[in-house]
């Protein structure tokens, strides 16, 4: 078994803690432009504070990168972490376009799909207010703040497990508020 000699691990060590005091040094002064760059990007001051913090934290975990310019290497890794929210978030709403019926395309009856679209969302928002009080919260949670299911988790301490039932729960009651209203219009019923 090689091992390293003491003055080597020392010497290492030194390296390590001063290459992250500068790694601290540099994130905290850059930190104010990365979060206005992705919230540029995100819409969201919010979210872009999340991302840095990620960002942060994916740098602190893992042994330094030596860059020469390393504010320059942030607020480019910044800009990637925003993009790489985007795409997530726009595979998230592709996946869930699927829980709502597809509309079909009536040529010249946009009143009245504008009417059957109102009388949908009040049937699902019925839905959701007959929901519990936790399975709502969690529906809300991931479909509107657009939270994970392991943040649910964590912040309201549960299992992972726990929200997807809760999720499932809420989106079943929301299909099948669509299904009474209106029988016809879903997929596999007849007209």
């Amino acid at each position: 078994m090689i091992t390293t000699p003491p003055e080597a691990q020392d010497r290492q060590h030194a390296e390590s803690t001063g290459g992250r005091a500068h790694f601290l040094q540099v994130f905290l002064s850059q930190r104010s432009q990365m979060e206005a760059l992705v919230s540029r990007r995100v819409g969201c001051r919010a979210t872009a504070a999340d991302l840095v913090q990620d960002l942060f934290l994916r740098f602190w975990r893992r042994p330094l990168v030596q860059v020469e310019e390393l504010s320059t290497y942030l607020l480019r890794c910044a800009g990637n972490i925003a993009i790489d929210h985007l795409r997530s978030e726009g595979a998230r709403v592709r996946g869930n376009e699927g829980w709502l019926p597809e509309q079909p395309d009536h040529h010249g009856s946009e009143p009245q799909a504008a009417l059957e679209a109102g009388n949908d969302l009040r049937q699902v928002e019925a839905a959701l207010r007959s929901l519990p009080a936790r399975t709502r919260q969690i529906f809300l949670l991931n479909r509107i703040h657009g939270r994970k299911y392991a943040e649910i988790a964590k912040a309201m301490g549960l299992s992972q497990s726990a929200v997807e039932k809760h999720m499932m729960r809420a989106l079943d009651a929301c299909k099948a508020s669509l299904r009474e209203s209106s029988p016809a219009r879903l997929p596999g019923k007849a007209p």
